[in-house]
């Protein structure tokens, strides 16, 4: 790493504005600086969920794809850079359905909830749906490399598939979605 901070403090966005990796300066509430805030709040909720004591392969798993959420923060911070690839969507595949393997079909929704370690995994599956939505709204406007947003799309599918073996392994069963308002 060439550049290190040895100050945090700029004050290069006291007018609103933020930097990107390119040296472009944008409004801090441009659609690229909120799908890289979005993966970088997504990242932080992983580092909640991994606070917590995790099995060793589901510890390994998050930690590798929290370094791949930095560098899809990086891709989005310099516009027409490329980083995330197919083969990590392939490999979140591989990870989901092997997480996926032991668990009962689901026939209803379920509600997100269960012991904390789940009720964070689902707390970072809405997240990282929010950092899709992002990117799906910068693409409107920009380059976007596309593997980014199946590798979000696919990681979304993991955490929801993690919360409910977090609560299968905790012996905590799925609580199924009771509609309240059945129509006629």
């Amino acid at each position: 790493m060439g550049y290190r901070l040895s100050k945090i403090y700029t004050r290069t966005g006291d007018d609103g504005t933020t930097g990107l990796g390119d040296g472009t300066r944008v409004a801090k509430d441009d659609a690229r600086v909120e799908a890289f805030g979005a993966v970088d709040e997504l990242n932080s909720f992983l580092g909640l969920l991994l606070a917590h004591e995790l099995p060793k392969p589901l510890r390994a798993a998050l930690t590798t794809i929290q370094h791949e959420l930095f560098d899809l923060g990086g891709e989005l911070c310099i516009p027409d850079r490329s980083v995330i690839q197919d083969d990590q969507v392939t490999r979140l595949e591989t990870l989901l359905d092997e997480l996926n393997a032991p668990l009962a079909s689901l026939k209803e929704f379920i509600l997100p909830g269960g012991t904390t370690v789940a009720a964070l995994a689902h707390v970072a599956r809405a997240v990282c749906r929010r950092a899709e939505r992002r990117l799906t709204t910068l693409a409107r406007d920009a380059s976007v490399n596309p593997a980014s947003i199946r590798y979000l799309n696919r990681l979304s599918d993991l955490l929801f598939v993690l919360a409910r073996l977090l609560n299968a392994q905790a012996g905590r069963p799925d609580v199924l979605w009771q509609p309240m308002n059945k129509p006629d």
